[in-house]
């Protein structure tokens, strides 16, 4: 997941730079803490679809435009069900 939160930092940070925003004043915009603004852009924060929403409407952009290509993001192999069907090390 932690490849997955930077892919979209990124993909942020570029968008938000390529607007001309300086990080202030685009965390005021998307109505989120500037710190908390910092960790998402450099992948120290996973990001919920509501807020991934509120900074792709700042950014005046569809979400998916944040979003990675799939191909390009190796996520981690899912946990296996044991017999009763709940995951393994929950």
């Amino acid at each position: 997941m932690e490849e997955l939160a930077v892919a979209i930092g990124k993909n942020i940070r570029e968008k938000r730079r390529a607007n001309g925003l300086s990080q202030d004043r685009f965390a005021l915009v998307a109505g989120i803490d500037r710190s908390y603004m910092g960790k998402i852009e450099r992948g120290e924060a996973s990001i919920t679809l509501e807020k991934l929403y509120r900074i792709a409407e700042a950014l005046q952009c569809e979400p998916i435009t944040l979003l990675p290509k799939t191909a390009s993001i190796r996520l981690p192999a899912p946990r296996k069900a044991n017999k009763a069907g709940l995951n393994e090390g929950r």
